[in-house]
């Protein structure tokens, strides 16, 4: 039987089974997943509660948040309980169904970073057209259209994936034919989601670098950025009294925007290639490599990948960094509001009774 390689699954080799190697997969999986969780549902709170956060980058950027949720959620906790039992335990269903999530908030992710690659290369390096081309409602239409085509491409794995069981019982999701026959959905797969991303952002970095570091930009009315600076000069000003905020200049606003998402790029591209290359030489070696130690380096990498995200715009973006908190202090005094509430309501309460009493 064919070892599967899907990233939420381990690997069959006697390691596995240790105890310690159950300890450092759980522990690691819970850390990296429950710190990626938290971030990516922030970052999705932040930009739908906060008017001048709805930007087509930030629109971008919660495809994004909801990409890695995903991978989170359907690659990284069924590894827990792989790591603690050994086995499959969701069944067939589960099968299909995880795996179909596992490549769609994959697929979804490198979507979105490519989306929001060329919006930036349009808004920087030709700023007229961005005017009419990069606005909210056309980057929600994009968007729209990265999960509808993803959610169809992605329909192929609930056909190629069933349970297996083994000469000891053990249970594996893994595939439904030879593993030969999955090297050319691998290779479409490393092709498309991977390769033509990345070799896309090195070149339209190194134009939009050209343009922000080399030549000035050319002089362009925006009510709408003269609006968003604004907004965040108040947010801040807000968030620290007493200190007078200075918005920070066109060009300066967007190279800041700019090194956070080719951060994001890098990072996407060194995270995921021990993962795509080692899936590439499985598919053309006749005995696949399955060191149980590298497939949750591995896997660990992914899910690392899908949790940094929100690290990276809160060090690097002081709109982001704002919203965080701004979204703290609401739950914050939400909850005092709250607190404060139920105690007037317990004094109401007692006024009322020793009224009575009188």
């Amino acid at each position: 039987m064919d070892t599967p390689t899907n990233i939420s699954l381990s690997s069959s080799i006697p390691i596995s089974d240790s105890l310690e190697y159950k300890t450092v997969s759980v522990f690691l999986v819970l850390l990296v997943c429950g710190v990626g969780i938290i971030g990516n549902v922030m970052v999705v709170l932040v930009v739908f509660t906060t008017r001048h956060m709805r930007t087509p980058t930030n629109c971008y950027l919660v495809s994004l948040a909801i990409a890695d949720l995903t991978v989170l959620v359907a690659a990284g906790l069924p590894n827990v309980s792989d790591s603690l039992t050994g086995t499959w335990i969701f069944g067939q269903a589960g099968c299909l169904g995880i795996t179909y999530l596992q490549y769609l908030g994959i697929n979804v992710s490198s979507c979105s970073i490519t989306a929001f690659t060329v919006e930036r290369y349009i808004a920087i390096c030709h700023p007229m057209k961005a005017q009419t081309v990069c606005t909210v409602s056309r980057a929600k239409r994009i968007i729209a259209g990265v999960w509808i085509f993803t959610c169809v491409y992605c329909m192929l794995w609930l056909f190629l994936v069933d349970i297996q069981v083994g000469p000891d019982g053990h249970v594996q999701c893994g595939y439904r034919v030879k593993r030969e026959l999955y090297l050319p959905i691998y290779l479409i797969d490393f092709a498309i989601f991977y390769v033509i991303p990345l070799l896309l952002a090195i070149v339209l970095y190194a134009l939009i670098a050209r343009i922000l570091y080399l030549s000035p930009l050319p002089h362009q009315p925006d009510t709408s950025a003269t609006t968003l600076r604004r907004s965040c000069r108040d947010t801040s000003e807000a968030a620290r009294p007493g200190r007078q905020g200075r918005p920070k200049s066109a060009l300066s606003s967007r190279k800041q925007v700019t090194k956070m998402l080719a951060v994001v790029v890098i990072l996407f591209a060194l995270l995921w290639m021990p993962y795509r290359t080692l899936v590439l030489i499985n598919s053309f070696v006749s005995t696949p490599y399955l060191n149980a130690w590298f497939l949750l380096f591995c896997r660990t990498c992914i899910y690392a990948n899908s949790a940094i995200n929100p690290v990276i715009y809160n060090a690097m973006s002081q709109k982001f960094r704002l919203a965080f908190r701004g979204l703290y202090s609401c739950q914050r005094l939400e909850g005092n509001q709250r607190t404060q509430s139920a105690i007037q309501s317990g004094f109401v309460e007692k006024y009322k009774s020793i009224k009575e009493k009188i």
